[in-house]
């Protein structure tokens, strides 16, 4: 454990006591939310970024020890293992490397070296190989043995080369050159496969396509990777042949005779037939890690811009999940998000039934007191908002278009089947719709993360990482947001810190049964929430009228003492400590520092008290589409218009300006200057004014600008 400290200590140019404090914490079962904000003197204040790449990398080393052991155990088994065979190993730090030493060594299935070991050509192998002989054909004739298939003088002479060409595949210097090659000089050529141009037009843009394959972003190479998979690109991926020849001919070739004549041509075998397929797909496995690694850093960035997107807050919604043929599903629910209502109103083609929807609406707004509308953005969404934008309510009424992406996943799961048993998919994804207008992060928590479809490529990536990264994210948005234990769903419970999906469902069966909590102790009344669980929850956990306010809080119990003993030092009560800004400033951090208490924790137990509960997350505001834009053709080159960013990737930003299909914010169309990250220029859910630079109605692309916007 001592060389895995240092190592991740040395790699993230930390202190090797921050690493092993946060190490012994994870391994105690503490959360990487509760070790960020919860144990700050024991790690000096790292947050969640570093937790998790000390988890990660740990996970790394471990990983390469373990197969370190697996390797050492299959080569002594073989008899093979030397005391300096061991040592290599043992300081080997990369799994290629590891993997090149025990190439020789891996057990393998029938080869063509194998063969001619078997028919006695080893030897002439090795003679050959030393160079210090020229005569080859008079050294092969010894080996001819009809009777072991080496019927004449070229069949031993082919069976040497193919021994020999293993072991120069198997030579770890050599693989060590072949594969800078590869990285250094390698390229990546794209060809459309033959027949397939007009099927394969999406990947048009790589039907002739060539490019240092290292340098080539994680986009293309996940393109290009999905158009070979799916047969419409054919892919070449190498350096020039001669300069791995050059490489190899300079390492093994030592003799300008016959038997050097014989080492080339074995080595050329050996590249074409063994590295440069064996080079070929340890870069394509480089390439697409890297290109994995940005998707989900992409996927996972724009999952918690989702999820922490400005709530509206306890307000009473009709949501509407707008249709033509079918209507549009109209549910009407409460400020805590219970359904009050149902039915199906058709305001389009064919029906038109455009005055009765509209008095239906009407009553339903003064019947249930609604105070917000929101309506998805799918099919006629922008017709049913252009719609309720012409009704005069007889008070302010909020009308916002949501993002209904993974609605319809949410409205099918076994989730939303258990929520409401006893209502279609329609009425679900409408209930969906609404809530999510009233709190992003409470409804998105009920869907698979991967479902809600703001990546690139997600399903061509690693799915156990991004599954994994995912994970740490939502968990990261619920766990800084806080939830209220009595209103929370079971999944959103799930995410707290410590909890899971077991607690989560206890909790809510315990609520269920004896009413709301009244304080966060009581929390440990519930079944199987012990105190380990309740030191990684509470903080996270909020009671809303606790005769405590600091159950309200982010103060966590543990250091409810220190609270007590600040309001002591002014002289007053909790609530009045929470309630008046100037008994604050009285308090000075280092009088509270004590053995169980550090400077960090006296922080922000001071800066909570100001804000207690407080979200972080931005406040809500009223989005508008620019008037008479329905459809692509209404768009012209030069507008500008207002857009929402619905997603980003590394080549760009898309943005719904309020047409069926979303505009591109190429990279080089964000600033003036190279764009590397577009999350450093835009956000999801973003606001913003673009300039349509291009409208391709064919294809139903639009191109847009960030750039001298008016």
């Amino acid at each position: 454990m001592e060389q895995y400290i240092k190592t991740i200590a040395a790699e993230l140019k930390i202190t090797d006591w921050q690493v092993q404090n946060t190490i012994e914490l994870l391994n105690e079962g503490a959360t990487i939310p509760f070790i960020a904000r919860y144990r700050k003197e024991a790690t000096d204040s790292l947050d969640e970024v570093y937790i998790t790449k000390i988890r990660d990398r740990l996970q790394q080393l471990q990983d390469l020890d373990k197969r370190r052991k697996a390797i050492l155990k299959s080569i002594a088994e073989q008899g093979f293992l030397t005391p300096e065979l061991e040592k290599q190993i043992g300081e080997v730090d990369n799994l290629t490397d590891l993997e090149d030493l025990y190439l020789p060594y891996k057990p393998k299935r029938k080869t063509r070296a194998s063969i001619a070991k078997a028919k006695g050509l080893e030897p002439l192998a090795k003679i050959i190989m030393s160079q210090r002989n020229g005569e080859v054909e008079s050294m092969a004739e010894r080996f001819v043995n009809i009777g072991k298939g080496v019927e004449n003088i070229e069949d031993a002479l082919k069976g040497a080369r193919d021994i020999i060409a293993e072991w120069i595949n198997e030579n770890k210097y050599a693989r060590r050159k072949t594969r800078n090659l590869f990285l250094k000089k390698a390229t990546i050529e794209s060809a459309i496969a033959k027949g397939k141009e007009e099927e394969g037009n999406k990947y048009q843009n790589y039907f002739e396509w060539k490019e240092l394959f290292m340098r080539s972003p994680s986009h293309r190479v996940l393109a290009m990777f999905r158009g070979e998979k799916e047969g419409f690109l054919k892919l070449k991926i190498g350096p020039p042949e001669e300069d791995a020849f050059d490489i190899l001919d300079g390492q093994f070739v030592r003799a300008d005779n016959e038997s050097g004549d014989q080492v080339y041509e074995a080595l050329i075998d050996s590249y074409k037939r063994l590295l440069r397929p064996s080079m070929e797909t340890e870069l394509r496995t480089l390439a697409k890690e890297k290109a994995d690694e940005q998707a989900i850093q992409v996927f996972s960035e724009n999952l918690r811009q989702l999820l922490m997107a400005a709530p509206l807050g306890q307000k009473r919604v009709l949501a509407i999940d707008p249709g033509f043929r079918t209507g549009c599903k109209v549910v009407c629910l409460d400020s805590q998000g219970k359904l009050l209502h149902n039915e199906t109103i058709y305001p389009h083609p064919p029906q038109n039934e455009v005055k009765r929807a509209i008095s239906k609406i009407h009553q339903l707004v003064g019947a249930y007191k609604i105070e917000a509308i929101a309506i998805g953005n799918g099919t006629a969404g922008r017709e049913t908002e252009a719609m309720f934008r012409r009704v005069h309510f007889d008070k302010d009424i909020t009308v916002v278009m949501v993002n209904e992406s993974g609605a319809s996943i949410y409205s099918a799961s076994k989730v939303a089947r258990e929520e409401f048993p006893d209502y279609d998919v329609t009425v679900r994804g409408s209930v969906s719709i609404g809530r999510r207008l009233m709190d992003p992060l409470a409804e998105l928590v009920k869907i698979d993360p991967q479902s809600i479809g703001v990546g690139q490529y997600q399903h061509d990536v690693n799915q156990a990482g991004l599954s994994k990264s995912l994970d740490d994210t939502v968990m990261s948005c619920v766990n800084a947001i806080g939830v209220e234990v009595n209103t929370a769903s079971k999944e959103l419970l799930s995410y707290v810190s410590g909890i899971g999906p077991v607690l989560a469902k206890n909790i809510v069966a315990y609520r269920d049964k004896n009413g709301a909590f009244k304080s966060r102790a009581e929390l440990k009344k519930v079944p199987r929430l012990g105190e380990k669980v309740f030191e990684q929850a509470a903080g996270f956990l909020r009671v809303r009228g606790s005769a405590n306010p600091l159950d309200n809080s982010a103060v966590h119990p543990e250091s409810y003492f220190v609270a007590k003993q600040m309001a002591a030092k002014v002289g007053c009560g909790i609530k009045d400590l929470i309630n008046n800004d100037e008994l604050r400033k009285q308090l000075k951090p280092e009088d509270f520092i004590s053995g169980k208490t550090g400077l960090p924790t006296v922080k922000d137990i001071i800066q909570e008290l100001a804000k207690p509960g407080r979200d972080p997350r931005e406040k809500f505001g009223v989005f508008e589409f620019a008037k008479g834009i329905r459809t692509i053709d209404d768009l012209e080159e030069g507008m500008t218009v207002p857009g929402i960013v619905t997603n980003i990737t590394a080549f760009g930003a898309f943005v719904d300006i309020g047409v069926k299909e979303n505009g591109l914010i190429h990279v080089s169309q964000m600033a003036s200057e190279f764009v590397k990250d577009p999350h450093k220029y835009v956000k999801l859910n973003q606001k913003l004014k673009v300039k349509i630079t291009k409208v391709d109605i064919q294809r139903k692309r639009i191109q847009l600008s960030l750039k001298d916007v008016d």
